[in-house]
């Protein structure tokens, strides 16, 4: 137990190493721009086309990745990010670095997915859960450590320093991936068919699920892309209050990814649905002392704790539709949550050019609404499903919304106790040894 709680580790590890290679570029393209010699908006292809890169190219990469042994996907994957951020560092040409920005982001989702699917494999079905948040509170702490950290050394040491920091970290997920990730063939437990796994995308229900993962993302993304723009414009906090609430909705929102994942164990769909209306209320409270300096402290604390559970909660409601083929279905969350990031942050930008700041947390109040809307569609579907196969003599699907959350509250295991992420095992087997 030990081992595998080391392996999880790694791979939240290699998570956080990816998001600070990600999202540290934000914070360092003032600096990018002006060693390279390109313009702002040509620095900012960097992180635009790394994100339209993961969203065209998630399901299939991953689709592709799913009939080789997952040790080596991973080690692969992480290699690739490793050796990336030492381009960063080394080079001094643009094209140079936008091409190195394209080639990591190929392998991003195949990592995600896989890491995810990996650590649900590891342990017991009713662990599940508590596996994948630890994965992903390396999103997390990549937010509130790791991309904070690239742009101090970026401002107080050197552009290339910050990027040996990402090249290191990444290195180190590597070694431990090689040392501690035991060798899991896709064959292992039934490998699914690559026609199996395209057949989720049949089912009417997946594709409602899809649109909410997209509307909860630019719910997100809708109000925290122009975060500092709210507090310096609506607020009026100086430079350093802001990097400070920065950091402190990072920490939160690691603890935030814990008290969902605690949720998510009880029942899948209460918190699903219970989600888009914390956002709401979040925005009501965000736009009521937006002007308001004292209070706003703590309403950023909250909003940070909610915001964090956009990424869990998500892919534990995408998941469900996807449990027979959990690695495709978690490269679709990756995928379709940054297009839900492209949406709600042009929507936001759109809102703050036309509007103003003051404006912004209806932006995000309005996605939130579209997706309970669009989640209650969905659930409306799935009952009425099991109403027809009742009616006509069919046995109902294991993975009713019933039949899950009574999974998930009793921590059964098996598929049902999988369900609260969205990963099963294959064929119901049994966790994979440490020992290979």
């Amino acid at each position: 137990m030990r081992k595998t709680s080391l392996t999880v580790l790694v791979l939240a590890l290699g998570v956080f190493g990816i998001i600070t290679t990600e999202m540290g570029m934000v914070g360092v393209l003032p600096q990018v721009s002006a060693e390279l010699g390109v313009t702002p908006s040509t620095a900012g292809w960097l992180v635009g086309v790394f994100a339209l890169v993961i969203a065209v190219s998630g399901p299939f990469t991953t689709l592709l990745a799913s009939g080789i042994d997952r040790k080596k996907v991973l080690a692969a994957a992480i290699a690739v990010f490793a050796v990336s951020n030492a381009v960063y560092a080394l080079t001094t040409q643009y094209e140079v670095m936008l091409a190195f920005r394209v080639i990591p982001a190929l392998f991003h989702p195949v990592f995600f997915a896989v890491a995810l699917a990996t650590a649900a494999r590891l342990v017991p079905a009713k662990d599940a859960t508590r596996a994948t948040t630890t994965v992903f509170a390396g999103v997390t702490v990549g937010f509130a450590f790791g991309v904070p950290l690239t742009s101090y050394l970026a401002e107080h040491l050197s552009l290339s320093s910050a990027f040996w920091f990402g090249a290191l970290v990444n290195l180190i997920a590597f070694l431990g991936i090689l040392r501690f990730v035991p060798s899991m063939p896709a064959g292992q437990g039934g490998r699914t068919s690559y026609g199996a796994q395209l057949s989720v995308l049949k089912r009417p229900r997946m594709w409602l699920t899809i649109v909410s993962v997209v509307l909860v993302f630019a719910a997100m993304f809708s109000v925290y892309g122009y975060f500092a723009e709210y507090l310096g414009q609506v607020t009026h906090m100086g430079g350093t209050w802001v990097s400070a609430m920065l950091m402190a909705f990072g920490i939160v929102m690691i603890l935030g990814n814990f008290a969902f994942g605690s949720l998510l164990r009880r029942s899948v769909i209460r918190t699903v649905v219970a989600y888009p209306v914390l956002c709401l209320l979040v925005y009501v409270l965000l736009y009521a002392v937006g002007p308001l300096f004292a209070p706003m402290v703590p309403a950023v604390l909250v909003w940070g704790a909610v915001h964090s559970g956009g990424l869990i909660v998500s892919q534990s409601w995408l998941g469900r539709d996807a449990s027979d083929a959990p690695e495709f279905g978690n490269s679709l969350f990756i995928s379709f949550s940054n297009l839900g990031i492209t949406v709600g942050t042009a929507v936001g930008g759109w809102v703050l050019a036309e509007h103003g700041a003051r404006q912004l947390p209806w932006a995000g109040a309005g996605f939130a609404i579209a997706a309970l809307l669009v989640m209650g569609l969905r659930l409306r579907l799935e009952r009425g499903g099991e109403r027809s196969a009742t009616k006509a003599g069919r046995p109902e699907r294991a993975d009713s919304a019933d039949a899950a959350d009574s999974a998930d509250a009793g921590g059964a295991g098996g598929a049902g106790g999988a369900g609260a992420t969205g990963i099963s095992h294959p064929n119901g087997s049994a966790p994979v040894s440490q020992n290979g």
